[in-house]
This record gives structure tokens, sequence and C-alpha cells, in this order.
């Protein structure tokens, strides 16, 4: 029997990450994927639905910026999105595939890769059932990062072919007619942008709420929803959906409201988009006593679970569900089984961006979370339309928005950013909130002109009460208040906004 110094089940993002931190420390570890390398986060995933993005996207604001008659007769044949995308998988697919043939010629002595399908005996012991053999082999340590797969509605029949999740999308040859999106959270957003974008599907967005993206501020919404609509968006507010099927090839679909009035429409395909669920199945976990939370996920402490030489990485530890928080992760307990360092994971300063239109990126906590935590704050909001590498973008809508402590050190507590580029502007405020840091160092920071990020430095010299643009007289462009004991009060109010 083999012996090994690390085993990690699952070759996704968390789990190949972790795998390349044991080569680091050298260390003798055995990754093991059942199916595919790379995980979701190639296949059918961020990869996948990101590459379709950016094609809608472009294709979108070329047609938009054309739409006078200068340019006629543009056009995106649905072969050529699936073209694309099937070239970005087998890019970064074959990168990896190279990269662990070349890593085990070079560090056999560490590095394994196994392709197969991975039990847990006990807590040491992993059988390996491959194509035509089984192995079984000895870890001292084991990291589980099998991943998740897209949560499917008992009563809705995914057949992948009519009544899509996400998974199925790669299945599609045409763009649909109409489409149903069912959920209005991130992903479902994100695909409504897209097939929106294309133009050539009629969408209907389910919103089981008043508003989309139900965990974010409303000035954020409105401006997706807004755009949604001026595309010929349908979006089911308030909405419950009381049945879904196949009727003669197409999906029908019944809706009630919160006012009692019940609606059924039919739609060429429908997309389900209610959250993923961890793949926990067949690992053997819960035999060796490995404990889990209600929704499926396993319990953990900062990765360690309830069986002190089993880790979990990724999706299944139940914290944020994105690429580089799992490779965060995947890293951290690898560090952590080998004594390497005793830092801890950070989750409140994760840095997300949503592929919508506009796009948006966050960092930190929002408006609505700082209320429901009862805290004064300090904050700062400044359009696209002020900002001059926009202005040559041509492309002004969005905001950027800014909240700080209220006191005179004014340390970030979180940051909005909605418009063109906002998932590059938002890493010098993340950086700041890791290290817990005030606004003065980048308010000083010479920022290149022209560019984007200029904005960030006019919201941060507003706070400091020395901008170039004064809200008090750009009302319209520019907000600057303190929010304190639930009332909201103008920063030109304040005697000095810096010492108040």
């Amino acid at each position: 029997m083999k012996k090994y110094d690390l085993c990690i089940i699952g070759g996704g993002p968390s789990g190949y990450a972790a795998a390349m931190r044991a080569v680091d420390l050298r260390k003798k570890v055995l990754l093991v994927e059942r199916d595919k390398i790379g995980g979701a986060g190639i296949f059918n995933g961020a990869l996948t639905s990101k590459t379709m993005w950016e094609l809608s996207t472009r294709y979108y604001n070329f047609k938009k910026q054309f739409s006078n008659g200068e340019i006629q007769n543009v056009d995106l044949s649905f072969d050529q999105i699936n073209k694309t995308v099937s070239e970005a998988v087998y890019d970064r697919k074959t990168q990896l595939q190279v990269h662990i043939k070349l890593l085990q010629e070079k560090y056999g002595e560490y590095f394994t890769y196994e392709r197969g399908h991975g039990v847990l005996l006990t807590k040491n012991e992993v059988l390996i059932t491959k194509k035509n053999k089984v192995l079984e082999i000895y870890a001292d340590n084991i990291i589980i990062a099998t991943g998740s797969r897209p949560r499917c509605l008992t009563d809705i029949p995914a057949d992948e072919k009519t009544i899509l999740t996400s998974d199925g999308i790669g299945s599609l040859k045409k763009y649909p007619k109409s489409i149903v999106i069912v959920g209005a959270g991130v992903i479902g957003c994100e695909f409504t942008t897209i097939f929106s974008n294309f133009g050539k599907t009629q969408v209907y967005l389910i919103d089981k709420a008043d508003h989309i993206l139900p965990f974010e501020d409303r000035d954020i919404t409105r401006v997706v929803a807004d755009n949604f609509e001026k595309k010929g968006v349908v979006i089911h507010k308030n909405a419950t959906l009381k049945r879904m099927e196949i009727v003669d090839g197409e999906v029908e679909y019944e809706l009630e409201y919160q006012n009692g009035k019940t609606e059924i429409i039919k739609v060429e395909k429908a997309l389900l988009s209610v959250g993923r669920v961890p793949n926990i199945e067949g690992l053997g976990l819960k035999q060796l006593g490995v404990e889990f939370t209600k929704r499926g996920h396993i319990v953990n402490d900062d990765t360690q679970t309830t069986i002190d030489n089993i880790y979990v990485v990724g999706d299944l530890s139940g914290h944020i569900a994105l690429v580089n928080v799992g490779e965060l992760e995947g890293r951290r307990a690898v560090e952590r089984i080998f004594n390497y360092s005793d830092k801890k994971i950070t989750y409140e300063n994760v840095s997300t961006i949503m592929f919508l239109d506009p796009e948006v990126a966050a960092v930190g906590m929002n408006e609505m979370q700082a209320r429901e935590q009862n805290l004064n704050y300090r904050l700062v909001k400044f359009d696209y339309s002020c900002i001059a590498r926009a202005i040559a973008m041509r492309r002004t809508e969005g905001f950027f928005k800014i909240m700080v402590t209220d006191d005179d050190e004014m340390k970030i507590l979180g940051m909005r950013a909605i418009g063109e580029h906002a998932s590059s502007a938002i890493q010098a405020v993340a950086l700041l909130i890791s290290m817990d840091k005030g606004i003065a160092e980048l308010a000083d920071l010479i920022h290149p002109h022209p560019s984007i990020i200029e904005g960030i430095q006019d919201c941060l010299r507003m706070l400091l009460n020395k901008s170039i643009f004064k809200a008090e007289v750009f009302e319209d462009k520019l907000k600057c208040y303190r929010y304190f004991e639930g009332e909201i009060i103008p920063m030109e109010h304040l005697s000095n906004p810096v010492e108040n």
C-alpha cells in the first residue's frame, strides 16, 4: 500500500491549489479526480459563463454604439459562441493537463495524480476506483474538495434539454426564442444579462422578492433591473412558482403573485438557477462520523472537520462559493496541516464580481448590512459621468460607493462599484480593508490619468473635504453623507467633516 503525507479528493480549483501548495512544501501528495481536472471552475461554470458574458457584452456594446446605422448587418451566430466557449475551455483544460504531466516529471517524488473515484475506508485509507483497476492508499491527512453541482427542484424535471441548469447551457445549439430563468440571484442575473445582451431571446426572470439581488443595496439593483427592462426582460416580481412542466416540447409555468393573481406562460426553454448543492455522496464521510450542517456542508473550523486529520475546502466548506475563496481555503488547509502558518482565513474582505450590465464589483459590507448591525458610518458616492476615462469610453453609466467608519481614522468598511472596469477598480480598497488602514494613503496616491480608478481617489478626497467636485453643488452626480443613529446627515452640514 502506497503511503502519502496528503491525499486530496477532488481536482477542482480548491483541490488543485491545495496540491500545488503541498508541492511547495515538498510534501508527498496524491491528487484524485474522478472526472475532469479543473472541475466546475472550467467546465459548466465560471470559465464558460464568463466567456459567454464577454462575448455578449462586446456584441451588445458594439451594436449599441453603432445603432444609428454606420455599420449594418452585424451578427453573431450561436455556433460562433459555442466555438469560442469550447476554445476557452480547451485552452485552460490543456494548460492544466500539460502542467500536471510536466509536474510529475519534475517532482514525481512529491506529486502523484490519479484519475478515479476516491472513497474513505478509514480516516487514513482511501480506495480509488479507476477504469480497469482498484488502488488502496494510506495518507496521514485527507482534504475533501469535491465541489458542488446545480441545485434542482424536486417537482421540476431538469432534463438539460428543455429545462436546464447551468450544466445544460452548453447543450444549446441555437438562441432560444424565449427562456424563463428561475432565481434572481447572481447566477440567474448573469444569464439574464447574457441572453438579453444577444437580443435574440425573450427573457423572463422569476423573482420571489420585490427586487433582484436581494442581498445588495437598492441603488445597485435598480441600475441592473432598469437595464434588463430596457432590453425587454420581463421581471416577475413578488412571484411564487406554482408549477413548471414540459408541454408539447416547450415549458409551461404558472406563477402566483402576492396580490393573489395567477399567470400561465409558455416559453421555449427554462433555466433553473436556485443555488448549488455539495457533492458529498459516495465518499464514506458519514460512515466515519464526519459531521454535516443541515444544508449538507461539512462542519469545519478553519478547514478542519470534526475528524482531526480530515480537512474540507471549496464549496463543501459552507463559506463563500467562489473560485478564489476555494483556492485560498486549499492553500490554508495545507499550511495548517503541516504547521506552516497560523494565519486564519478572513472572509470579510473577499472581493467579488457580478457579471451583469453593467458589471458590479464588491468588497466588504454594503449599506444594508451596516444598518442591520446598527453601525454609524460615512459614505461617499461618485458618478461615472464625472470620470474622464468613462467619458472617453462613452460608458458613463455607473458609480463608486465607499463606506468608512464614522471617526477620524475613516477605515474602509466596504465598497461597491458598478460600471465599466468595476472589477479592476476595487483591489486597492480591498487591500486597505485587509490591512485595517484608513483612506489617507490611497487618497494621496497619484493615480494614472485618464483611468476609471481616478473616481476612487475623488471619492476619498470628498470624505477628506478636499475634492475637486463638491457634493453640495453636484447633487445629482455626487453624494457624501454621514449615517448616525438612523439619521442621514449631509457632510456639508458638518462644520468640519474630517473632525466630526
